[in-house]
């Protein structure tokens, strides 16, 4: 079609089958261009097409819109190429990527709040890998300052057997963590790094901010910097920062938070990568314009460096939602909720909504193992083809072997749903848009399962056809979970 019209042709699967099986509005956008009517246009354009070889009929609608009817062997063709590398590799050039996520300092389990981080980024991270790129994913946290003062005193506290400060921590891990002798920082830390592997996040990289803030002196050097009201400035409003930022107080020479975040930027880039990406809650929106100034005035492009913010997670139980403070101990630890809920749900709710919306997830919906629960729902027609192709007659056919008769609604229905895999994972990954891959393995299920209700695969005319679609489905429905962190079950 680009070569009939001279022109990207964008197709779209219209909402009405009778409307054709693809849908263009090229003639709209190149009529003006053209000078031809875009009627006039379109009219030209289905009678090229409806010449082609995969092209049933063309026709044309409305003011100008290309409607186009594509033959089962186009379609038999299309389900053909879903192999085991079906929608990957889109990146036209591969980059070495580095995801900073979850980056919660050890004092006490991973938040609900904080796993949507995990949750969000890991799966950035997946479809970043998914589509070619080489990732690695870091952690980044403090082992010192005010807030691991008071988490130090108040596990001290508990060992004593008093209450912790007022301005402490609280909960039953602090109690567990009393119980034991030594610094409860490392403890904590192993925990949490064990929460997120059970979650199945793994960090290739734990980074100490410590250990960074060495650097930090060097960094500061690179910038450009003023001396007022005592403290040395980073000039950051003229990269596009709403204030300039303090970086140094003159009086003692301590180096402040902003230092530290050139320092660590700087570390990154110096580890060869070319691109870096850092997954915040929305109350650090202010930082994105700060890190990219940092990453302008150290030399590099800041369009090289992302900032990707989330809204905040609520959780229901018995239609009452439930508060969440570490301090005073009133909290839903990760943990807590992949024990409730498990982890395929955890990771589905946290990922099935944009990072610009909060979620509301309903814990009891969750824990439901029923056609009610999306990912429950998905799964099962995953597992429900596992048990088509265990029960199939002889070898499995390629998944574009040939149909003996007409392919029926709910059969092109699917295969065109199978069929745009490729370019939705591909926007997703361009959007960091990881919540686009629940809302289609839904829609695939439902094609699925609205298909499967009309026409038998097993012992069936048609079951070679058949079999090989089940087999692509089965193959897209997994390939759209990996992103998410959600397990493609066999049995259910």
């Amino acid at each position: 079609m680009a070569e009939l019209a001279g022109a990207e042709v964008v197709l779209e699967r219209p909402s009405d089958p009778a409307h054709g099986d693809y849908a263009t509005n090229v003639a709209l956008r190149l009529a003006p261009a053209k000078r031809i009517p875009p009627r006039e246009l379109a009219q030209e354009l289905a009678a090229r097409a409806a010449a082609l070889v995969d092209v049933e009929r063309a026709e044309v609608a409305g003011p100008g819109f290309l409607n186009l009817f594509v033959t089962d062997a186009f379609l038999a063709e299309a389900l053909g190429e879903i192999g085991d590398d079906y929608g990957g590799g889109s990146a036209e050039r591969s980059e070495r990527v580095n995801v900073e996520m979850v980056s919660a300092n050890p004092t006490g389990p991973i938040t609900v709040a904080a796993a949507r981080n995990g949750a969000y980024g890991d799966s950035v991270a997946r479809l970043l890998d998914f589509a070619g790129h080489d990732v690695v994913r870091e952690f980044y946290y403090n082992n010192v300052g005010g807030q691991m003062d008071r988490f130090r005193e108040s596990v001290a506290a508990r060992r004593r057997g008093e209450e912790p400060p007022e301005d402490g921590y609280r909960g039953s891990y602090v109690d567990e963590l009393a119980q034991s002798e030594g610094d409860p920082v490392p403890r904590m830390l192993e925990r949490i790094g064990a929460s997120l592997e059970r979650f199945r996040i793994h960090f290739d990289v734990w980074t100490l901010q410590s250990v960074i803030a060495q650097n930090a002196g060097a960094a500061v050097q690179e910038l450009d910097t003023y001396e007022a009201e005592g403290t040395l400035w980073a000039r950051t409003t003229a990269h596009g920062d709403d204030k300039d930022r303090p970086l140094i107080r003159s009086s003692d020479g301590s180096f402040l938070y902003y230092a530290a975040d050139v320092a660590y930027v700087r570390d990154k880039f110096d580890r060869g990568f070319d691109r870096l990406i850092y997954v915040l809650g929305a109350d650090h929106h202010g930082y994105v314009a700060r890190l990219k100034a940092a990453a302008a005035m150290l030399g590099y492009e800041p369009d090289r460096l992302e900032v990707l913010l989330y809204q905040l997670v609520h959780l229901t139980k018995g239609g009452e939602q439930t508060r969440m403070s570490k301090r005073r101990g009133d909290v839903v630890f990760l943990e807590e909720l992949m024990d409730e809920i498990g982890v395929d749900a955890a990771r589905w709710y946290l990922v099935n909504r944009g990072p610009d919306q909060a979620i509301d997830i309903d814990v009891d919906l969750a824990a439901e193992k029923s056609q009610k629960n999306p990912v429950y729902y998905v799964q099962y027609a995953h597992a429900r083809i596992a048990g088509i192709l265990r029960n199939s007659r002889g070898p499995l056919p390629g998944s574009g072997a040939r149909p003996e008769q007409s392919l029926a609604v709910e059969e092109r229905d699917l295969i065109k749903r199978l069929a745009e895999f490729p370019a939705l994972v591909a926007e997703a990954t361009a959007r960091r848009s990881p919540q686009a891959l629940p809302t289609y393995a839904i829609r695939v299920a439902d094609d699925f399962h609205r298909f499967y209700h009309d026409h038998p695969v097993l012992a069936s005319d048609a079951e070679p056809f058949r079999l090989g679609r089940a087999s692509a489905t089965h193959r897209v429905i997994a390939r759209t979970l990996q992103p998410v962190g959600v397990e493609p079950p066999d049995q259910m």
